[in-house]
């Protein structure tokens, strides 16, 4: 089987797949493209959400956590085993929300970088395709996908 060949299989099986998948919204293939698209602008949104609710949760997820540490002291001091439990489910929820903080914060900052890295991965191999040039005598534009795989033995 040559490249081509397998080329096409593999890009018509995750187009199969792609266009399987329930979509929501943002960027989705054009009906019969093979090809999978994210746009910067999807990206930014899906940064922006997340820094939003680094930001909300940031306050409403602390909000009840002086009074369940107020109310289990005073269980606690009355006798009661509940004092302790709820402080103790206080000290979990307390380590969650600062993990969620963390994750909302590593997808914030990852989709930024990628957003402003991807622009110039693309533009360095587009340049480092046109500098092998055409492959052909007479041809026109970059290297084909059949040969790129050539290129990187």
């Amino acid at each position: 089987m040559s490249f081509e060949d397998e080329w096409a299989a593999a890009k018509a099986a995750v187009a199969m797949r792609l266009n399987q998948a329930d979509s929501t919204g943002g960027s989705t293939p054009a009906k019969g493209s093979a090809d999978y698209v994210v746009e910067d602008d999807d990206l930014g949104d899906i940064g922006h959400a997340a820094y939003g609710l680094f930001n909300g949760l940031q306050s409403g997820g602390k909000h009840a956590g002086a009074a369940s540490e107020t109310a289990a002291g005073s269980l606690k001091g009355d006798g009661f085993d509940a004092g302790a439990a709820l402080g103790e489910v206080n000290k979990t929820w307390e380590t969650q929300v600062k993990t969620l903080l963390q994750a909302c914060a590593h997808i914030s900052n990852h989709l930024n970088y990628t957003k402003k890295s991807a622009k110039a991965d693309d533009d360095w191999i587009g340049a480092q395709l046109r500098i092998i040039g055409p492959v052909a005598p007479g041809a026109e534009g970059a290297v084909p996908a059949s040969r790129i795989s050539q290129l990187f033995r």
